[in-house]
């Protein structure tokens, strides 16, 4: 006994000695970082002071100039937060609808179901010149409910909802109203989404099945509907979602993904409860729109200002765009709030299969039938890429798995944007957003894997930007090594943070929750909500001031005898170095605020996982170690078994494995594959894509695993001489296509297939049995 409790203590120092160098660490780079700014800032601005000569006169007239400048930007800049004010009141009188770029029309509400929840389906309009077409996959974006309104996904005209509208898709988006309905739970939410999906089929009943384009939180319940619903889903798009809450750290910087650690340091689960009984059952999203402003205090507080002080002709319709949705927020029942930090933000459930759906079944995403696209960015300290794809180890364990599965799961990362740019960022609709439109039209051709998704971009022949879209397939294991740096071995204290959650949980319901809803009323939480500082800095700002009466028309006055100075003389430079210094000092207090917290998180969650639960059972094993031999999983074992079963199908897909070239697959050649396909569709497989997907996943590993005997079985699944003859037949047609010859088919495909003849005991097949064989088909 007494070694086990010195061993649990040698685990505790040891956690405390990395804590503390991490700190050391992370607020060594901080320093630096502070150092490296104001030496940078101070000898740009310096330089631009001395770039020409001054004279008292010059000086004194600079200053006068920019005096005038500078009060006149001033009066514009609180006329813009005016503006502001103005706008946010307008919209709450309005009621709060959707920020949408687009037309719409309302197709079903979900507040008049038999459990009504305050979600509704709206179809998106074309505008003037865009033509649709009804026969292509319609699309269903899901925008996130995390404090904000909806319309992200179409906040604008290069956005998700645009590129799908210009390529010829219907689209349909999932909004939300600010109210919830009483009683609704998220599980009500799912239930009407399912509803959703299935009017959108009803709608195009002769197109394939709808493409779920889910943002942020929207993400992980468009993977839930397509988990309970899974033959009503086409392919799944989740973007920065974050799926794997206990994921993070790419990369050892000034401070790794502080947001996760957020729901330790708050103690769990408990304080969402209390949140949601101040309101009167009711949780009020501007306290998650706080989370997201507190962790860039820069931005916050003065860069997105400065910004706009600096640029006050032409930055604020961007930045009241911006505003109008940013400054919306929503609310939801306490139900919902509880269920999602439960079993999301802190139990991390969603991936284990422990949380269930309204019937009682278990939500397992390896039920997704169709493809899955997953979009994260390294530049994302919200939703880091270890959040995004982590989840895909915990739910398949081995690149086997997936393949025997049938699931094609593709990854796009990109480099730098923010949370934030996913969605709203032009550039990324123009080029990611629309390339993901383009692979979707082609991607259920893929066979099933994990794969990479990367766009090159370069001009074409008129000078205009085009891309090229390349897979890279990839095994599972390598890229969750690469992803983890320490083998997530950084998320065991996670499972601290869930048991002492549980127990705050338990004991703020005991001791103070029927106090505080006893002193809550309907009153009192409208007042709370008016009176949070965010809403504050609105209203406070707008014509409901009546301080403020005389702003308005000094901007009309101002605007009318404009003196913008000149921005490369002395008091501009001073101006903008004053802002990089604020700036940086405020990055700086970001960076050790969150190292601070990081090292408070490790030292409480990493020394209580080590003293008490470290001992228990596989506690030491990773989070997703993976097999140490794939070919022993029961799922490979039962595929092998299976070699010499089978039909037309299974020949087919076998043969396909064979044939395929290794490398990477160009989206050319998958739009190539799709053409061939209906082409010799009398001579294909009929199945449906998931099952076909599935068949050859099985034929893969067999071909993977057992070479030899994959080619020796083949007659086995070809019993009948006609359907070998029909076989031979696509073979020898698609090695006469064009197009198969512009791939330029390796010695090695040209071998295989002499063997694969060999071994169905015929050469090239007479003109008169091929002839047979396409009449017969």
């Amino acid at each position: 006994m007494s070694m086990d409790i010195a061993a649990r203590l040698a685990r505790s120092q040891d956690i405390s000695g990395k804590a503390k160098k991490l700190f050391e660490k992370r607020a060594r780079i901080a320093q630096e970082n502070l150092r490296e700014r104001v030496r940078t800032a101070w000898e740009k601005e310096m330089a631009g002071l001395t770039a020409r000569p001054l004279t008292p006169w010059s000086l004194w007239n600079a200053w006068y100039r920019y005096g005038v400048d500078a009060t006149q930007r001033s009066v514009l800049f609180w006329d813009t937060l005016r503006q502001r004010g103005n706008n946010y009141l307008e919209h709450l009188q309005q009621g709060q609808p959707p920020l949408l770029h687009f037309d719409y029309e309302t197709v079903l509400d979900g507040r008049t179901f038999e459990r009504p929840v305050n979600y509704a389906l709206l179809r998106i309009l074309p505008p003037p010149g865009v033509q649709l077409d009804p026969r292509l996959r319609p699309y269903m974006i899901l925008d996130p409910r995390a404090g904000h309104g909806p319309g992200i996904g179409g906040f604008k005209d290069d956005s998700q909802v645009g590129v799908a509208l210009r390529e010829g898709h219907p689209v349909y988006f999932v909004i939300f109203f600010r109210e919830p309905e009483p009683g609704q739970t998220l599980l009500d939410v799912c239930a009407a989404e399912q509803r959703f999906v299935r009017k959108v089929r009803e709608l195009h009943p002769d197109s394939p099945k709808p493409v779920l384009v889910g943002n942020c939180q929207g993400g992980w319940a468009a993977m839930m509907l397509a988990t309970s619903d899974p033959d009503a889903t086409g392919p799944v798009v989740i973007n920065g979602s974050p799926m794997s809450y206990w994921g993070g750290a790419w990369q050892e910087g000034e401070g790794d993904n502080p947001m996760r650690y957020a729901g330790g340091l708050l103690g769990g689960t408990w304080l969402a409860s209390f949140a949601s009984d101040l309101g009167n059952g009711v949780f009020d999203g501007a306290w998650l729109v706080q989370n997201f402003e507190s962790l860039n205090p820069a931005n916050t507080y003065w860069d997105k200002y400065y910004h706009l002080f600096a640029n006050i002709d032409t930055e604020p319709p961007r930045f009241l765009e911006f505003e109008r949705w940013w400054g919306g927020y929503f609310l939801m029942n306490r139900e919902e709030i509880e269920w999602i930090t439960r079993n999301l933000f802190v139990g991390n459930k969603l991936w284990s299969g422990e949380t269930r759906s309204g019937s009682g079944k278990a939500f397992d995403l390896r039920d997704i039938k169709s493809p899955i696209i997953l979009f994260a960015s390294l530049g994302d300290n919200i939703t880091p890429p270890q959040q995004a794809f982590n989840w895909v180890a915990d739910v398949y364990g081995s690149t086997e798995e997936i393949k025997a599965r049938g699931q094609v799961i593709v990854g796009l990362l990109h480099q730098d944007i923010g949370h934030l740019g996913i969605f709203v960022s032009g550039k990324v609709a123009r080029k990611e957003h629309a390339q993901i439109v383009e692979v979707l039209k082609s991607i259920e051709m893929l066979p099933p894997g994990l794969y990479g998704m990367s766009i090159s971009e370069h001009r074409g022949s008129g000078g205009q930007v085009e891309y090229a879209v390349e897979f890279h397939e990839h095994r599972l294991e390598e890229i969750s090594a690469r992803l983890n740096r320490l083998q997530r071995a950084d998320e065991k204290p996670f499972e601290a943070v869930a048991a002492l959650s549980e127990f705050n949980q338990r004991a703020y319901q005991i001791f103070a929750q029927p106090l505080v809803q006893a002193l809550s009323s309907e009153r009192s939480a409208k007042a709370l909500r008016e009176f949070h500082p965010l809403r504050v800095q609105h209203w406070a700002i707008s014509d409901r001031n009546p301080w403020l009466w005389w702003l308005g028309p000094a901007a009309a006055a101002v605007k009318a005898q404009r003196q913008a100075a000149d921005t490369d003389d002395q008091p501009h430079h001073s101006e903008k170095l004053a802002s990089e210094l604020i700036s940086a000092s405020l990055d700086y207090y970001r960076a050790m605020r969150d190292a601070l917290g990081e090292a408070m998180f490790f030292q409480t969650y990493g020394n209580l996982f080590a003293l008490y639960l470290a001992d228990r059972p596989g506690a030491e094993q990773p989070v997703a170690a993976g097999v140490a031999e794939p070919r022993e999983q029961p799922f490979i074992q039962e595929t092998l078994a299976a070699i010499g079963e089978g039909g037309y199908s299974e020949a087919f897909a076998r043969v396909a494995a064979l044939l395929t070239g290794k490398g990477d697959v160009p989206l050319s050649r998958l739009v190539a594959k799709q053409e061939i396909a209906r082409d010799y569709v009398d001579l294909l497989p009929t199945l449906p894509a998931e099952e076909w997907r599935r068949i050859r996943g099985e034929q893969e590993i067999i071909v993977s695993y057992e070479p030899g005997q994959a080619i020796a079985t083949l007659p086995a699944l070809l019993a009948e001489t006609e359907e070998r003859d029909r076989l031979l037949v696509l073979l020898e047609r698609l090695m006469a296509d064009e197009r198969v010859q512009r791939s330029k088919p390796t010695a090695e495909q040209q071998a295989m297939l002499e063997r694969i003849r060999d071994v169905l005991g015929s050469k090239p097949a007479p003109r008169r049995r091929i002839a047979a064989v396409k009449k017969k088909a």
